[in-house]
């Protein structure tokens, strides 16, 4: 199976290993009709299945893949099941961010011996493929971590599935792994959940955001950014700041019903085809004025694109002192405005776009204006 992590050297030892983002579930309304959007507009192929086909009487999931990237949509077939409470409640959205790891069984109980909330204990899943062990603990809100050992294992994804392929022809857009995945948090959580990923999972304090960094003339945010050792895990963590209006992360928090997973930042290579075919097959996008292009080059210097392509796209640029990227945000992937996605390359850079913060906020509101929510 292939390893779900950008190439990178380990730069500290974790409390325990972590090899990457192993998937991401999400408990959605209709999981047939979520995998044709992922299908036909992201560019993901159906990989697996579990239903009552499979032997599963309450559930379905397909599982999607692109590059490294693994997306889990489960649906429930009663409406008293709590996947049904789940999305009655928060709409479509993620409920697990699963880790690979060399031994789940020890990354659990370490986490737990720190202070983790158990979610569900070890768990060994076997078929004819070989057997993969889980074990998960609680995060913000109703989110929890998985924690995946499947070195043991061969098959399509996990047992229970089976392996199956699109239905129609599927023209991937480029997208390679997950950068790095944002949750938002009730207002005078964050240093909580930070101290969280410090503790438990013994991640680092990354980079901090204050209201001075994210800010508009209505709103604010705050944010800090933990990663682990290597780098492959990276997750900013926002809270709400005080503001004349109401901010993205209130917003947020009142449609989700509760902290959860804000947006999934999604790594590519070539931005300019990635946005040029997101564009073409229907995905919206945020967009700044085209004043922005005007004094953005005095700010990043060189680079290697053509402006006027970043600018046709609305792609925004940033530089630090490693390199610069090129990012663009979409809006909500779904009637509520929760969950969006992030498209971002890097050329060198390890930031998070701080010089495009105020123009995308702005953005946002613009978004927030006309849902009579700012």
């Amino acid at each position: 199976m292939e390893a779900l992590t950008k190439d990178k050297t380990t730069t500290q030892q974790d409390l325990f290993p972590i090899n990457g983002t192993d998937y991401i579930e999400f408990y959605v309304g209709n999981a047939k009709q979520a995998a044709h959007f992922y299908q036909t507009a992201f560019g993901f192929n159906i990989v697996a299945y579990r239903g009552p086909e499979t032997g599963s009487r309450d559930t379905v999931s397909y599982v999607l893949q692109q590059g490294k990237i693994r997306f889990v949509l489960t649906n429930a077939l009663s409406p008293d099941h709590d996947i049904s409470r789940h999305v009655l409640v928060h709409g479509d959205g993620v409920k697990v961010l699963a880790l690979w790891v060399d031994d789940a069984e020890y990354a659990f109980n370490t986490a737990v011996a720190n202070g983790a909330k158990a979610a569900q204990k070890l768990q060994v899943h076997k078929d004819e493929h070989g057997q993969v062990r889980t074990a998960s603990i609680h995060t913000y809100g109703e989110t929890i971590h998985t924690f995946v050992e499947r070195k043991d294992y061969h098959g399509a994804f996990f047992p229970g599935f089976e392996a199956r392929k699109s239905q129609m022809e599927i023209q991937p857009i480029g997208l390679k792994y997950i950068d790095h995945c944002v949750g938002n948090v009730e207002l005078g959580m964050m240093d909580k959940w930070v101290e969280f990923y410090q503790k438990v999972m013994g991640f680092n304090l990354l980079v901090t955001f204050d209201d001075k960094d994210i800010s508009t003339k209505y709103t604010a945010l705050m944010s800090k950014v933990v990663s682990n050792g290597n780098g492959y895990i990276k997750f900013p963590i926002n809270e709400p700041a005080d503001g004349v209006k109401k901010s993205q992360i209130e917003e947020y928090l009142d449609f989700y019903r509760s902290a959860g997973v804000q947006h999934i930042a999604i790594a590519t290579d070539d931005i300019i085809h990635t946005v040029d075919e997101l564009r073409r097959r229907g995905i919206d996008f945020l967009r700044v004025p085209d004043t922005y292009y005007e004094t953005v080059m005095d700010r990043v210097g060189e680079i290697k694109e053509d402006l006027k392509e970043l600018q046709r796209l609305n792609i925004l640029i940033d530089r630090d002192e490693e390199g610069y990227l090129l990012q663009i945000f979409t809006k909500p992937v779904q009637d509520r405005p929760t969950v969006f996605y992030e498209i971002i390359q890097r050329e060198g850079a390890r930031s998070f776009g701080k010089g495009n913060f105020k123009a995308l906020f702005e953005a946002i509101e613009r978004e927030q204006e006309l849902r009579g929510t700012l």
